[in-house]
């Protein structure tokens, strides 16, 4: 019975070490949490102080919106802190568990994310440019599930159900674009304060 016992254990820790080393696990529930925070202050700002109403999201290029230029930086610094907040707390993590963040897993991690973050990332430049502003939004959403759905194999599967929702809101900030910035809203805050939450207290408690 104790040598049973040992044997299973035994497959644990094997179990345990093949997925650390095939998965990035310092993902901190609290980055996602903060994230969302970030993105409803942005949305907040946008709406209250940069007008965008939804008349402006009407993807009509002949748009009266003006504050363009503005709703960009107000997106850098929303992405600056995003990114630079997960970046910290992960090092943070991995560090507790004796880790490096920067290794073989986290590389192939950011290689799956990079290619639709970067496509979405110089379509919407391009939809902008010709006055589709109402498409920033579904299209964001759009790129952001995708990047999180390919990015699902190499960290919890949670991560991949996260990607279907934001893809799922996408496509309904596309068709129904006057209430853009709700989904928008929805997927980029509400959502992930409720799966920054769940990862905090599943797997960090």
């Amino acid at each position: 019975m104790k040598k049973e016992k040992d044997y299973m254990q035994d497959i644990a820790e094997i179990r345990s070490m093949m997925e650390r080393s095939s998965k990035f696990l310092s993902l901190a529930g609290w980055a996602g949490i903060l994230a969302g925070i970030y993105a409803l202050v942005a949305v907040y700002i946008a709406y209250e102080y940069l007008a965008l109403t939804p008349e402006a999201l009407l993807s009509d290029p002949e748009s009266s919106f003006s504050g363009l230029w503005e709703l960009l930086i107000l997106g850098i610094i929303l992405l600056a802190l995003a990114v630079g907040t997960a970046i910290f707390l992960s090092s943070r993590k991995a560090s507790e568990k004796g880790e490096k963040l920067w290794n073989p897993t986290s590389r192939r991690l950011l290689e799956q994310m990079a290619v639709p973050l970067i496509t979405g990332g110089i379509l919407i430049l391009m939809t902008i440019s010709l006055g589709y502003i109402g498409l920033l939004l579904p299209f964001s959403l759009l790129f952001y599930g995708l990047a999180l759905f390919n990015a699902g194999k190499y960290t919890y599967s949670e991560v991949k159900f996260l990607g279907l929702i934001e893809i799922v809101l996408g496509l309904l900030s596309f068709r129904f674009p006057q209430w853009g910035l709700y989904f928008w809203a929805t997927g980029f805050g509400a959502v992930h304060i409720i799966y920054g939450i769940y990862m905090h207290y599943r797997y960090e408690k």
